[in-house]
């Protein structure tokens, strides 16, 4: 009949418009991944090129016995074995264990007490931030020889100050009772200005409010600290502790420079890594430090699991 309208056709018309509308949206979105994928391609590579593929062929050359020179022998579980029957890579565990036991508490409650004053409003605010940051950015290296010289025995600057004032003055690398903790200490010194910054960017993240009601109900500053302000900052301080101590128990330049050419500093400072260099550098055993660096892997990664399993008693992620 004349005004009658064809439904099926709508129909149909609804139907090809849709999916006209589909196909735009899926070019448009396998356009816009193609460029996306053109974009990270670079960074993908160079992943795959340094850190994925040697990753994967360390992992296969720790069940090899390979010089570097001929062709790798399967060897199974033997380094392994052979690792945990010598005593230098026992200590070498002891050692990076101590390291980052001692250092990461260290670096983040210093860093912490600094962030809080960091955190006032007072003059130079910009200069003392920049100033506890400047060793974040010194290159390591540099940092080992400068300290080197200031532990010097004979001619430091550090035993000259105590010998002004006829205090002991320690022998800071060469006592093996001590050695350890000097070298601890230079690496907080490098590493707290980073959890500065960290610190405080979550300090500037607490609500004033929370502060005002605690002084209404005449709160101390020592109790809003323990009350508001560690409670809130946890989130922060977790993150602290975890990248803190992944890059501890990695630790290797710094002591590589402070140890130099004496053997007599191996035993008190050698840590796995340096293990890992000896073995594979030095001894040209790449199989044995290829199980080492693997071994070290899955001590991060349990340590890691376990960090974020018991961050749930003490990490309060609501304000």
């Amino acid at each position: 009949m004349e005004g009658e309208v064809d439904l099926s056709t709508v129909t149909v018309s609804n139907k090809s418009k849709s999916n006209t509308i589909v196909k735009s949206k899926k070019k448009k979105f396998s356009r816009e991944a193609l460029w996306a994928y053109l974009f990270i391609a670079p960074t993908l590579l160079g992943l795959a090129t340094f850190y994925m593929f040697p990753a994967v062929a360390s992992f296969l050359l720790s069940f090899t016995r390979w010089d570097g020179m001929t062709a790798p022998t399967y060897v199974g579980l033997e380094n392994v074995i052979t690792l945990f029957q010598d005593s230098s890579f026992i200590r070498a565990i002891m050692n990076t264990l101590i390291f980052t036991a001692v250092s990461v508490p260290l670096s983040a409650g210093f860093a912490t007490v600094i962030a809080i004053m960091l955190n006032q409003k007072i003059k130079g605010m910009v200069f003392y931030r920049t100033l506890y940051f400047l060793p974040v950015v010194t290159m390591p290296v540099a940092v080992g020889m400068v300290w080197k010289w200031l532990y010097n025995t004979d001619y430091g600057l550090i035993n000259y100050v105590l010998g002004v004032f006829n205090l002991p003055q320690p022998s800071w690398l060469f006592d093996p009772n001590i050695a350890l903790f000097s070298v601890i200490l230079v690496y907080v010194w490098m590493t707290v200005g980073n959890n500065v910054i960290l610190i405080l960017a979550g300090l500037q993240g607490v609500s004033k409010t929370y502060y005002e009601a605690a002084q209404i109900d005449g709160a101390t500053k020592v109790r809003q600290f323990f009350s508001i302000t560690l409670p809130l900052i946890t989130p922060t301080l977790f993150f602290v502790f975890i990248t803190g101590m992944i890059s501890s128990l990695q630790v290797f330049d710094l002591i590589f420079i402070m140890i130099g050419d004496s053997t007599a500093l191996l035993e008190p400072l050698r840590t796995v890594v340096y293990a890992v260099y000896e073995y594979g550098f030095e001894y040209s055993q790449m199989g044995i430090a290829s199980a080492q660096a693997f071994l070290l892997f899955i001590a991060i990664l349990a340590i890691t699991i376990v960090q974020f399993v018991l961050q749930k008693k003490w990490v309060h992620y609501d304000g």
